[in-house]
C-alpha cells in the first residue's frame, strides 16, 4: 500500500510541474491563434478580396513559419539538459549561437516570402486581382521574420530553463496590440493610408518585432536568467556548435512541415469536390486545430522535463516524465474526442447555418475525433523525443507515416477506385487516421528504444566508475 502511495505521490509531482510548464504554453499558443482570427475578421469586414489576400497569404507564410520555428526548437533540449546538469555556464554561449542561426534562418524565410510569394501565387492559379494584395500582406509578414525567429530562440532558452511565462505574458500582449495595430494600418488613422487586407501583414510583422523587444528586456533585466551569461559576451558565428543545433533543428522543422504540409494538400485534392465539401474540410480542420494546440503544448513541456531530467543523470527519471506526459494527452483526448462525436453538430453550427456544408462537417469530425488518440501519442512522443534529441529517425518515421501511409491511403479512399468506390473527403479523412496511427506506433516504440539506451548507457557509465573506484 505504501509503495502505491509512493507511486501516487510521484505522478502527482510529475503531473503538477508538466502541467505548471505546459499551462502558460497553451495560452500563448491560443493567444497567437486568436491573432489569426482578428486579421480575418477585421479583414472580412473590409471586403471579401482582402479576406481573400489574408487567407491565400496565411496559406504561404504559416508552413515556412512552422519550418523556421521548427529549425529552433533545437535551443530547448540542449538548454534543458545544461540546466538540468547545472552548467550554467555553458548555456549562454549556446544561446549565442543559436540567436546566429535563428538570425540566418529568418532572414531567409523573409527573403523567401519577399521574393517567392508571386510565383507562387502564379502557380496556384490564384484570381489576378487577388495577387497583389496576397504579395503586400506576405511582405508585412516578412518584415517581421528575423524578428519573430530571434524571438523563439530567446523562448526556447526560456522554456529550457523552465520558465514558460515570459512567452505567455508577451502572446497576450501582442494579441492587444494587434487589435489597435490592425484598426490603424487597415482603415488609415493617425496618418498612415488605408491598405486594406495587407494591413494585417504589416500589423503583424510590428507585433512580431515587439515581442522580441519584449523578450529582450525580460530575460535582460529578470534574475532568473542572469547565472546563464547571456550577455556577458559577444560571439561570432561559429560553425561547429550551429551545425550541431542544426543537425537536431532541420528534421524537427522539416517533421513539422510535413506534418502540416499533408493537410495543405489534402485542401487541395478536396478543392475540385464542391464549394459545400471546401467549406465542411475547413471547419472540422480547424476545429481539430484548436484542440491541437493542448497536446502540442503538453509535448513542449514534456521535452524539457525529458531533457531536464537527462541533465541531472537520471534517465530513468526522463523516460517517467515521458510517460506522465503521454498518459495526460491521452486522457485530454478522451474528453476531445467525446465532445467532437456528441457535439459534431452543434460545434458545425457555430460556423455556418447552410445543412450541407454542416453535414459535411459533422461526418468529418468522427474521423477527426478517432485520430485524436493517435494524434496525442505521435505529438507528446515526438516532445519527448527532442528532449532526448532524437530527432533524425522521429522525421524519417513521420515523413513516412504522413507521406508514404497517410497520404496513398487518403487519396486510394477518397479519389480513385483502388479500394472500391471513391468516398470523397471521408477517404482522405480515413487516410489521416491511418497515417497518425502508424506515426503514433512508429514514435512509441521509437521513445521506448531511446530511453531503454539512455538508461543503459547510464548503467555503463556507473558501472566503469565503480570499477575505477576499486
Amino acid at each position: 500500500m505504501s509503495a502505491t502511495r509512493s507511486r501516487l505521490a510521484r505522478i502527482q509531482r510529475e503531473l503538477f510541474a508538466l502541467l505548471t510548464l505546459a499551462a502558460p504554453i497553451m495560452i500563448g499558443q491560443l493567444a497567437v491563434t486568436a491573432m489569426g482570427f482578428v486579421d480575418a475578421v477585421m479583414a472580412g469586414r473590409v471586403g471579401p478580396r482582402d479576406l481573400a489576400a489574408v487567407a491565400l497569404g496565411n496559406s504561404i507564410w504559416v508552413p515556412v513559419f512552422l519550418l523556421m520555428t521548427g529549425i529552433l526548437l533545437a535551443t530547448t533540449p540542449k538548454v534543458a539538459q545544461h540546466f538540468g546538469a547545472g552548467r550554467h555556464a555553458e548555456i549562454g554561449p549556446l544561446v549565442r549561437q543559436a540567436l546566429w542561426l535563428g538570425l540566418l534562418v529568418g532572414s531567409l524565410a523573409a527573403a523567401l516570402l519577399t521574393l517567392g510569394s508571386r510565383p507562387v501565387l502564379l502557380w496556384m492559379e490564384v484570381d489576378a486581382e487577388l495577387i497583389a494584395p496576397s504579395q503586400g500582406y506576405l511582405y508585412g509578414i516578412a518584415a517581421g521574420f528575423p524578428a519573430v525567429a530571434l524571438y523563439h530562440v530567446l523562448r526556447c532558452f526560456s522554456d529550457g530553463l523552465g520558465l514558460t511565462r515570459p512567452s505567455m505574458v508577451l502572446a497576450l500582449l501582442g494579441l492587444l496590440l494587434n487589435i489597435p495595430l490592425n484598426y490603424v494600418l487597415i482603415y488609415g488613422h493617425l496618418g498612415f493610408p488605408a491598405l486594406g487586407g495587407e494591413g494585417c501583414g504589416w500589423a503583424s510583422g510590428a507585433v512580431m518585432w515587439f515581442m522580441l523587444l519584449g523578450m529582450l528586456f525580460w530575460v535582460r533585466r529578470a534574475p532568473s536568467y542572469q547565472a546563464c551569461g547571456l550577455f556577458a559576451a559577444f560571439d561570432r558565428p561559429r560553425g561547429e556548435p550551429i551545425r550541431r543545433l542544426l543537425g537536431i533543428g532541420l528534421p524537427i522543422g522539416i517533421a513539422v512541415f510535413a506534418e502540416s504540409s499533408i493537410f495543405a494538400v489534402i485542401a487541395l485534392l478536396i478543392g475540385s469536390l464542391g464549394a459545400a465539401v471546401v467549406a465542411g474540410h475547413q471547419i472540422a480542420l480547424n476545429l481539430s486545430s484548436l484542440v491541437f494546440m493542448i497536446p502540442y503544448s503538453l509535448s513542449m513541456a514534456i521535452t524539457v522535463r525529458v531533457g531536464q531530467a537527462l541533465g541531472r543523470g537520471a534517465p530513468r527519471d526522463a523516460r517517467f516524465s515521458a510517460g506522465v506526459g503521454i498518459a495526460t494527452a491521452l486522457g485530454y483526448s478522451c474528453l476531445s474526442a467525446s465532445l467532437m462525436l456528441l457535439a459534431r453538430h452543434e460545434l458545425a453550427g457555430i460556423y455556418t447555418a447552410d445543412a450541407e456544408v454542416i453535414g459535411v462537417a459533422a461526418t468529418l469530425l468522427v474521423y477527426a475525433a478517432l485520430f485524436q488518440f493517435s494524434d496525442a501519442i505521435q505529438v507528446s512522443c515526438a516532445g519527448a523525443l527532442r528532449g532526448y534529441q532524437d530527432t533524425r529517425i522521429t522525421m524519417l518515421m513521420t515523413l513516412f507515416a504522413y507521406w508514404g501511409i497517410g497520404l496513398p491511403v487518403g487519396y486510394g479512399l477518397g479519389l480513385s477506385d483502388w479500394f472500391g468506390a471513391p468516398r470523397g473527403p471521408s477517404g482522405l479523412w480515413q487516410g489521416l487516421v491511418a497515417g497518425l496511427t502508424v506515426a503514433a506506433a512508429m514514435l512509441v516504440l521509437r521513445l521506448q528504444s531511446s530511453a531503454r539506451r539512455h538508461i543503459r548507457l547510464a548503467k555503463d557509465r556507473e558501472g566503469l566508475q565503480a570499477a575505477a573506484q576499486c
